[in-house]
Order: structure tokens, then C-alpha cells, then sequence
């Protein structure tokens, strides 16, 4: 599994390295698959644990020169990992580093670039050790990191550690490049039991000054201001290269609409059926989860409210007694990208996991959020403050009150309302959003520069 066969000493060989979760995983593999679009001839040797290489080595067609290598299964399985989310960090902090470098001794083919997940500190120094150059992808906002590098400004300004029963609705206006934010809009990492995980946070995001390299999986006009702040803060190139989704394997659905193609899947031919516009997206992510009380009501106020949804559930609970009815579908999984860029589909309800915001803004889709946990609160605030395309369901991080099925039946009613002033206001600024995210990937927008530059970057170290 873990050996390359020799190729010529030319060939760019590039090892990539996730953090081993969903929301990791996806980015760096959509990154590998657009640079391996532009150079062809680029090896990368994609590293995932023996189990993470079960559950992704037979998804959707990946390119020739991706390869997989595995490491043993050093860290508690991705199934209830969220049961002891600490323990989890800590393996993933202590164990896999020894068995990442017997890895590298085995390659075959001289490694020219590392790219790993920023959370994957160890990464660095291994790289530095070896001296090879490590480029850092950071897979969620690039707010959100510098929030994380910026802690000691928040404890001379008295903002860290604080209550936020009592001081929640401060705003913290002296961070470069960050507009001023509410306390409770910050990732619940910075208070409350949250706050176990942030050292391991600002110990990965201090790091990142000794790789070579760093990379957003957004684009720079979602957040022009904090990565314009950022980029003078390091001695190496930062690029945003976002947004790192799968939108270059839209086009391939492209022609395959028609009801009468075997190779369309059951939910899209129900979207097809569908009015533009019209059908509520709902999906709550891929880890964390809602208490069952509370997505009792979820269920019953979205049914309640009239409105078409499309939902997918993990099954992790059955309060689908008759499925969707009439106004609804209830799928275990689902392409969710090509779903939001379907005409039919007018919102998405989200968890607001940075992955899934992206998706939306590429779609030009409007969102409902639902924040469960770490950087969703901040996206959600990114999403309805900032960029001015969504509402909030959730009331404020840290309340244990029930949203109830009375009041998200109404606010679905109202935000899925075509004629509504402020939808229609609402849905105009995320199809302007849209336009922007398309010009960043579009030849010779900012994106497309920087993965252009990255490449170039690393092949001229090659050389030297």
C-alpha cells in the first residue's frame, strides 16, 4: 500500500496529509484534484489511516497519479469518535506522527512538498527534520484562524477568559482585519467546556509560522479584509485557493437532467419535479448532532410549515414516520453540492460546517443556520451578519432551551417565501455572492492564480 513505483526523478511528488475527519479529508482531496487538473504529471501519495482508506478509497472516480497510502489504525475509530472528542485530539496529536515518518522512509520517490491539515502540527516539524517544505491547509475560515492567533489580544483587552451569561454581547473590535464581533459569535472553543481544545488550536495555529507555506480553502473576496491583515504576518506566500469543493465535477451532471437517464439518482429526479426555488435543503452535517428532543421539533416544524424539503438523515434516529409525505423526501445520503445547485432548491438549512457554507455560496443558495459546535457559530455569523445571505434558527450558543416547532415552522414559511421583500433581497445578494465565488475559480481569478502560483512555487523548489 505504501510503495510508489520509481518514476523518473523529475516527476513533482507531493505527499498529502489530512486530518482524519470528513470535513478534512474532502478539502484536501478536492485541492490534490484541482492542482493534479492543472499539472498532470504531479504524483501525490494521499495518506489516510487503514480505516479512513475502507471508507473513501472506492468513492467517486479520483484521478491516475492520486494514490493512497495507509497508516495503521493508531487512533480511536471515526464511528463515536464525537463520544470522546478530547481523546480523539490527543491521539491524533500523539500517535500518528511515528508511523507517518516510517511511512515516508518507504516511499519510493523523493517527497518534494508536504501538504497537511493545520491541526496536524506535528506535520512541521517533521518536515523541517527532513527538510522538506510543508505547506499548511487550513480547512476552515480564514476569520476563525485569526481569531485563534490572536487569543493574546483578547487577554490584554479583558475579553479571555470571560462569562458570557454576563458579557456574550460585547464586541471585540481590535482584531486586524475582523470587524467587530460579538463574544458569543466566536467559536465556542474560546469559552465553557469548549475551551479544553483551544490550546491544541493555537498551538497548531502558532506552528504554521514554521511551515512554508499557507493555504485557505476559501477565496480571497469572501474575506478580503482578514487575509489582506494576515498575509504580512508571515515571511512565505498565503494563498487562498477556495473554494475547495467539488465544483469541477458539477459539469459532468450537467447532461444528465432528463428524467429518463438510468445514472440519475432518485432525489434528483424528485428535484425535477419540483418548482424553481422552492424545495428547503436540510442536512446537519456529517459528525455532531442535535438531541433527539430537539430534532423531534426540527422534524415537525419543518413538515408543519408546508414548505418542500429535501432532508438527508443518518439514521441515527427514525422521527420520519411516514417519510417526507407530500411536501418531502428523506434520503440517508445524497450528492449535496449537486443538490444545492439544483434550480429547484431555494434554501439550506446547515449546521454551518465551513465545507458546507462554501457549498452554499458556490450554489448561490441562501441558509437557515443551525450552529452546533467550534467554528459553525462563527460561520453562522459570517453568513447572516457579514455577507447578509442567511437567517439564524438557533438562539444564542450556550442556551439549552428548545427551539420549537411553532417557531421554525414559521421561520421556514417565511424564509423559503419567493415573494417576501427580504428573501427576494436575501436571494439577490447570494446570487451576487455566487458570481464573486465563480470569478475567483473562473481563468485568471484570484484562485486560480494562487493554484498557479502554489504549483509553480513548489516545482521551483525542486529545482533549486
Amino acid at each position: 500500500m505504501g510503495t510508489l513505483r520509481t518514476e523518473p526523478t523529475t516527476t513533482l511528488h507531493v505527499v498529502a496529509m489530512p486530518y482524519p475527519g470528513r470535513g478534512h479529508v474532502n478539502p484536501m482531496m478536492n485541492l490534490c484534484e484541482l492542482m493534479s487538473s492543472r499539472k498532470p504529471d504531479i504524483v501525490f501519495t494521499f495518506v489516510v489511516t487503514e480505516e479512513w482508506y475502507d471508507l473513501i478509497h472506492s468513492d467517486a472516480k479520483k484521478p491516475a497519479n492520486i494514490h493512497f497510502a495507509t497508516i495503521p489504525n493508531c487512533i480511536p475509530s471515526e464511528v463515536g469518535r464525537a463520544k470522546d472528542f478530547l481523546g480523539f485530539l490527543a491521539a491524533v496529536a500523539t500517535k500518528m506522527e511515528a508511523p507517518f515518518e516510517q511511512l515516508l522512509d518507504r516511499l519510493e520517490l523523493p517527497v518534494d512538498v508536504i501538504i497537511a491539515d493545520t491541526y496536524l502540527d506535528w506535520v512541521v516539524h517533521v518536515g523541517n527534520r527532513r527538510n522538506i517544505p510543508v505547506a499548511s491547509l487550513w480547512t476552515m475560515s480564514a476569520y476563525v484562524f485569526s481569531l485563534s492567533r490572536h487569543v493574546e489580544l483578547l487577554e490584554q483587552n479583558g475579553h479571555f477568559p470571560v462569562e458570557l451569561s454576563e458579557r456574550g454581547e460585547e464586541r471585540v473590535d481590535y482584531i486586524p482585519g475582523i470587524p467587530p464581533t460579538r463574544l458569543v459569535d466566536f467559536p465556542n472553543i474560546f469559552h465553557g467546556h469548549g475551551g479544553q481544545i483551544l490550546p491544541r488550536t493555537r498551538e497548531a495555529v502558532s506552528l504554521v509560522s514554521k511551515a512554508q507555506y499557507l493555504l485557505f480553502t476559501s477565496f480571497y473576496d469572501l474575506e478580503a479584509q482578514v487575509i489582506s491583515a494576515l498575509k504580512p504576518k508571515f515571511p512565505f506566500p498565503v494563498y487562498p485557493i477556495g473554494p475547495s469543493i467539488p465544483y469541477f465535477k458539477i459539469k459532468d451532471h450537467s447532461s444528465v437532467l432528463g428524467s429518463n437517464n438510468h445514472n440519475v439518482p432518485g432525489y434528483i429526479e424528485w428535484l425535477n419535479s419540483q418548482p424553481e426555488g422552492s424545495v428547503l435543503y436540510v442536512s446537519m452535517g456529517s459528525f455532531l448532532s442535535v438531541s433527539s428532543s430537539q430534532l423531534d421539533e426540527i422534524v415537525a416544524g419543518v413538515h408543519n410549515s408546508g414548505v418542500r424539503f429535501l432532508w438527508v438523515s443518518r439514521g441515527e434516529t427514525t422521527p420520519f414516520k411516514d417519510g417526507g409525505g407530500d411536501m418531502g423526501l428523506v434520503v440517508p445520503w445524497c450528492d449535496q453540492l449537486r443538490v444545492l445547485c439544483h434550480s429547484a432548491v431555494g434554501g439550506f438549512w446547515t449546521h454551518c460546517g465551513w465545507n458546507s457554507s462554501l457549498e452554499a455560496v458556490f450554489a448561490g443558495v441562501p441558509m437557515l443556520t443551525y450552529p452546533l459546535f467550534w467554528d459553525q457559530i462563527t460561520d453562522s455569523k459570517l453568513i447572516v451578519e457579514d455577507w447578509q445571505i442567511g437567517w439564524r434558527v438557533k438562539r444564542e450558543e450556550g442556551s439549552e432551551i428548545l427551539v420549537t416547532r411553532e417557531e421554525i415552522s414559521k421561520i421556514v414559511k417565511s424564509f423559503m417565501d419567493a415573494e417576501n421583500i427580504e428573501v427576494k433581497a436575501m436571494r439577490k445578494r447570494a446570487k451576487e455572492l455566487q458570481e464573486t465565488c465563480r470569478g475567483a475559480i473562473a481563468k485568471g481569478g484570484s484562485s486560480d492564480t494562487n493554484i498557479e502560483s502554489f504549483i509553480r512555487d513548489i516545482s521551483q523548489g525542486q529545482a533549486k
